[in-house]
């Protein structure tokens, strides 16, 4: 069970980095290679609860482009070899 759990971190880990380098190369890319930096964004917009006592704001966005999504692509190929 331990080695499992350990398999599914390095996985997140992987895609995260993959997601995260794919969207720097895109952003330092984008003025050459126009395609890579077309992003969308996905998530839900910051919702504020006011409770009198306890205020909280809850939200989630995240611009992801094409060299981003290549990453993750990556990061899975990688992690399938390992």
């Amino acid at each position: 069970m331990a080695g499992r759990n350990k398999n599914t971190l390095l996985l997140l880990i992987l895609l995260l980095v993959g997601l995260v380098i794919g969207g720097v190369i895109g952003e330092l890319l984008e003025s050459h290679i126009k395609i890579l930096a077309y992003s969308e964004r996905i998530g839900f917009s910051p919702v504020t609860v006011d409770l009198s006592i306890i205020k909280f704001t809850i939200g989630f966005l995240m611009d992801i482009n094409l060299s981003s999504i290549i990453g993750i692509i990556l990061a899975v190929i990688v992690y399938s070899k390992i």
